[in-house]
């Protein structure tokens, strides 16, 4: 593959070797953005002028022996939630269109500290709210494995521009599945970590009053390899001095780990999840792989958990917290006394998940009930080998754990019937994102590593 296909780890490191200069990393991305972009519509807001003026920075500095970071000279694009200084951040939101923040939100501004440099934003569902990246201001993202199909959402300008080449990297937002569902569409990788691991200072700006959302949401790497999940992570978890959430625990170092020393739960599908068989069968393969290779593989979810209920659960608790700050004339916000309630039974269910990590390494289950569909209205139910399944359960596997907090890697695996990427989602303990990469990495040499869409090849 070419650089604008290498992992960003590689191009960072040629990068500070002199192998590439960071102008010319820049101008591949660039290039690879206006032959693909057209077709896609995943990147909608473009800095080349500006980015190129940091790329020219970087490479004077390192001629001078100066390293900025990690991320030295290497560009990138971010999903438009994120607050960057200077450059529109809509969220797709039409009063926000002409959004330009003064300040960089955290994400924005560590990965800038380590170096990196900013091409410009990838589309969103509005507000964040649909499973398809599209919205009225930019229109919608296409699947760079087919274009009739969709993306995924809310990072779904964000995978598609990673499985194109377009950028090395990104990073997601994940209230329900929106990092896992487009990794799974697009064939790459995404961690989202434990809930108030990243600090949600700059996500969505722009809104006036208080931020609605404060548990359940999470902001998380995209990458095309585990190694650049890992390193970008640590970049941007820990606290920051405004997202008074996020708990000082510090990022470990990613162990090395063995097949044979694991322990791997499988469920071909979450108990009463409706699943395409291609999927089901696709996890059924993946543990008959694992079986000769591992300590214990075993199909297996924590007993008593009604996954109906708590899919049910996640969304009245999402209901709540948006309906404080977003009521409307037919909804009565939830009272005081419903939101206690709610929080212990999600206490319960993240107390029975933690008691089955204590006997499993990892959990391995789908990301979602299906791959890329065909771009619909939102609601339009989906067909799962030929019956109607609501819209809504899309994202019921991810829910689950946006709902309970753990931590969960998805990997790429393989490919349906119509040649769509098919992935992996690998769940384990929270506060454990460091030993769940070195497991997804142990995963990763038997489900294989990211491949390029067909016709995007070099």
């Amino acid at each position: 593959m070419d650089d604008t296909f290498s992992s960003a780890t590689q191009l960072a490191a040629d990068i500070r070797a002199g192998r590439i200069s960071a102008s010319d990393a820049l101008e591949a991305h660039l290039a690879q953005i206006e032959r693909h972009n057209p077709a896609l519509n995943a990147v909608i807001t473009l800095d080349a002028e500006g980015a190129r003026r940091r790329a020219r920075a970087a490479d004077e500095a390192l001629a001078h022996g100066e390293v900025w970071g990690p991320l030295h000279g290497v560009p990138y694009t971010l999903k438009d939630a994120h607050a960057t200084a200077g450059m529109r951040t809509t969220t797709g939101f039409p009063p926000l269109a002409d959004y330009v923040p003064q300040e960089d939100g955290t994400v924005a501004a560590r990965l800038k500290a380590a170096g990196g440099i900013l091409i410009g934003k990838t589309n969103v569902a509005m507000l964040l709210g649909d499973y398809q990246s599209s919205n009225p201001i930019f229109g919608r993202t296409n699947n760079p494995w087919n274009v009739a199909r969709t993306s995924g959402g809310s990072s779904g300008g964000a995978a598609a521009a990673l499985a194109a080449g377009m950028t090395p990297f990104e990073i997601g937002t994940d209230l329900s599945a929106s990092i896992r569902i487009p990794a799974h569409f697009c064939g790459v990788f995404g961690l989202k970590p434990t809930e108030r691991r990243v600090p949600l200072t700059g996500m969505i700006p722009g809104l006036p009053g208080p931020r609605p959302v404060r548990i359940m949401s999470c902001i998380g790497p995209m990458a095309r390899s585990i190694e650049d999940l890992a390193l970008l992570y640590a970049l941007i978890a820990g606290p920051d001095g405004y997202d008074t959430d996020v708990q000082p625990v510090p990022v470990a170092e990613m162990p090395r780990l063995a097949l044979k020393d694991l322990r791997i739960a499988v469920a071909p599908t979450l108990p009463g999840f409706p699943v395409a068989r291609e999927i089901h069968d696709a996890l059924e393969h993946l543990a008959q792989q694992l079986a000769p290779l591992c300590a214990a593989v075993e199909e297996a979810t924590p007993p008593g958990i009604d996954f109906m209920q708590e899919g049910a659960n996640a969304g009245a608790l999402i209901g709540m917290m948006l309906g404080a700050g977003q009521p409307d004339e037919q909804t009565q916000p939830a009272t005081l006394a419903q939101y206690v309630e709610a929080l212990h039974r999600r206490d319960q269910s993240i107390v029975a998940w933690e008691h089955f990590f204590d006997e499993w390494d990892a959990l391995l289950c789908p990301p979602a009930m299906v791959t890329a569909f065909p771009h619909c209205e939102p609601g339009t139910p989906l067909r799962v080998d030929g019956e109607e399944m609501s819209y809504w359960m899309v994202s019921a596997h991810g829910t689950v754990f946006n709902y309970t907090g753990h931590p969960a890697v998805v990997l790429p695996y393989t490919q349906d019937r119509d040649g769509l990427p098919i992935g992996v989602q690998v769940v384990g303990k929270r506060w454990g994102e460091s030993r769940l990469l070195a497991i997804a990495g142990a995963l990763a040499e038997v489900t294989g590593p990211f491949r390029a869409p067909w016709d995007l090849t070099p």
